[in-house]
């Protein structure tokens, strides 16, 4: 499927902007509860911000003493002013510094907060949720948008607050200096407010639809990346950089027309300012020469005129770093807020006999998600007795590996329940059975580790000697051993060091290490030449000896010697039996092994 076909692809304009509308920079708020665990920090940066700016409010005060003081006062008292100035200053930066070191480090640990908790939920998410988001956009969420978002707490929010102090304070000691000047400049605010409401909302809207697009980005990448040798093999390099393109260009377009916005915001903000700043000055030069003021303090008035102007543009360019940010908070607390189709209770049940019981299926119904018109599941009835090896065949799409999705809980069946140990699975929390299965999947997954490390996920705390030992019995520990620095060799990125019956074979050690009582083989040795085939089929044979055991299989030969085995069709049990009662029965099954078999000795 195309990446711009994708669930995953941005809301309608219209609809990201009435969903932009609605939260404005409230959605902000979302960030209190990862604030309020660092109180006592978020109180000494705000004691610090206050007492910067208050030092800032007092500088122009000592520049008119200075300035009015040239003419009437003594030289020893002229050097206590520049002394005071001095001091003042000093403690500008003294509090500067300490406001920055304070809210820079209570945005890192916010955000690295904000990370975990966003990630935590994901990783538990169902495989329902990726079927509507992709990966990428995912990890876009995880990566720039926290990254805009400690930007903002570090650094916008407390430029915000000191600029809103001395605009306030500004305003004040404005009114104290001279009412009638102030007044002059307070009519210029409406004029600055209008475009700031207006190209706001403008803003606010390219703000979230922008990183809409970066997060498609990131996900048409993440998607062709993965698959980058699929990518080479059939030479779609140039449709696949072309779709990339496309969206990376989109998310350019997106980018311009925000920042064109936010660019007009400000000259037109600037300009109504400093233009307010000339007029006022110029009434104020006409006072002194009339001596209705003194040059001191039109001096000092200008001054708080600069720093309340100043204060209201770069307020004015904040106002878009927090339109931006509040996008970014609404797409994190979607994440956090996600329903799971599959939610554990909240005090769930535990086993009896730690998965040593029997797997029990009672008329199960079920449908995935993105395919509500086929049945996966349509009824099945099925009862594994303990240590038992069943095996699972039949055509693809028949509903074999959905027993093990469900058996798993990814996903939760539309009627009927299941079983383990007497224990509906949906009254335990998925980590207390899980603890209880082994699984080998079809496409084995290897990260990027060493070998050790890959089959130690397993059951972390294994020892080395344990390791090796499943190695053994898994046949991969002679290529294992063959490896550069055998063992601790780095496989690479899912593997790619590694063939595709090497990888299956890391995989099965990796569930033989895990000695759980319940082991699910889902094409365990699809990808193995005869020799290991035989090896692991021998390994699996001894491991399944007190284990219950459920092996799905295309390969008849690797069933042979199962307890039973069920034969699947368009999501039901259609027979059940040895191989050799099910070859004489003479149906799906029969056929399935005539065509396998016979092959087979044709080719030989």
């Amino acid at each position: 499927m195309a990446a711009s076909d994708r669930a995953s692809a941005p809301a309608p304009q219209g609809a990201t902007e009435d969903r932009a509308a609605s939260r404005r920079i409230g959605s902000l708020r979302a960030l209190l509860p990862f604030m309020a665990p660092y109180r006592g920090i978020l109180g000494a940066a705000l004691a610090a911000l206050v007492l910067t700016a208050l030092v800032s409010l007092t500088l122009p005060i000592a520049v008119r003493r200075v300035v009015d003081g040239f003419e009437t006062e003594t030289t020893a008292l002229l050097d206590k002013y520049f002394l005071a100035a001095l001091g003042i200053a000093g403690l500008l930066a003294l509090g500067t510094g300490l406001r920055y070191y304070l809210v820079t480090r209570l945005g890192e640990r916010v955000i690295a907060d904000i990370r975990m908790a966003v990630f935590n939920r994901m990783i538990g998410m169902s495989p329902a949720f990726y079927e509507r988001v992709m990966t990428g956009e995912v990890l876009s969420r995880i990566t720039t948008d926290t990254t805009l978002l400690l930007s903002v707490i570090s650094s916008s929010v407390s430029v915000a607050l000191r600029n809103l102090l001395i605009l306030l304070g500004g305003l004040v000691l404005m009114m104290v200096s001279s009412p009638k000047l102030t007044g002059l400049v307070l009519l210029v605010v409406p004029a600055i407010i209008v475009p700031i409401v207006l190209l706001g909302r403008r803003l606010r809207t390219l703000s979230r639809e922008n990183q809409d697009w970066i997060a498609e980005s990131s996900g048409n990448a993440s998607e062709a990346l993965l698959a980058v040798q699929t990518v080479q093999a059939f030479t779609h390099e140039r449709p696949s950089a072309a779709a990339f393109d496309r969206v990376t260009e989109r998310s350019f377009d997106s980018a311009r027309r925000r920042i064109a916005t936010r660019a007009v915001m400000t000259v037109i903000v600037i300009a109504l300012v400093f233009a307010g700043v000339v007029g006022v000055l110029w009434v104020g030069a006409r006072d002194v020469r009339a001596e209705a003021m003194s040059v001191g303090e039109l001096i000092q008035f200008l001054i708080y005129a600069i720093m309340v102007a100043g204060s209201v543009g770069a307020l004015s360019e904040i106002w878009g770093e927090l339109q931006r940010a509040a996008g970014a908070t609404e797409r994190l607390v979607d994440l956090l807020e996600t329903d799971d189709s599959v939610a554990d209770p909240e005090a769930g049940a535990t086993l009896p006999e730690g998965g040593r019981g029997p797997i029990v299926f009672e008329d199960v119904r079920f449908h995935y998600p993105t395919r509500p018109e086929t049945a996966a599941l349509d009824g099945i009835d099925l009862t594994v007795r303990p240590g038992e090896t069943v095996a699972l065949v039949g055509p693809s799409g028949a509903g074999k590996t959905t027993v093990f999705q469900l058996l798993l809980r990814f996903y939760d069946p539309e009627s009927g329940r299941i079983t383990l140990d007497g224990v509906d699975l949906r009254d335990m929390r998925r980590e207390t059975f899980r603890a209880a299965i082994a699984l080998v999947p079809q496409d084995p997954v290897i990260f990027a580790a060493t070998a050790r490390e890959n089959i130690r996920f397993g059951r972390p705390g294994a020892s080395d000697a344990e390791v090796e030992a499943a190695a053994r019995a898994a046949a991969a520990h002679d290529f294992l051993v063959d490896l550069p620095q055998g063992y601790d060799t780095f496989v690479g990125e899912r593997g790619l060091m590694l063939s595709g019956g090497q990888k299956q074979r890391v995989a099965i050690a990796r569930a033989i290490l895990r000695d759980a009582p319940i082991l699910l083989l889902d094409e365990a040795t699809s990808a193995l030449d005869a020799e290991s085939e035989r090896a692991v089929q021998q390994a699996v044979r001894e491991l399944s000896q007190d284990r219950t055991t459920l092996i799905v299989a295309h390969r008849l030969a690797t069933v042979k010697q199962a307890d039973r085995i069920l034969v699947f069709d368009r999501g039901r049990i259609v027979a059940e039996g040895t191989h050799d009662s099910l070859v004489a029965e003479g149906g799906l099954y029969a056929r399935l092994a005539r065509l396998q078999f016979t092959e087979g000795l044709a080719a030989e």
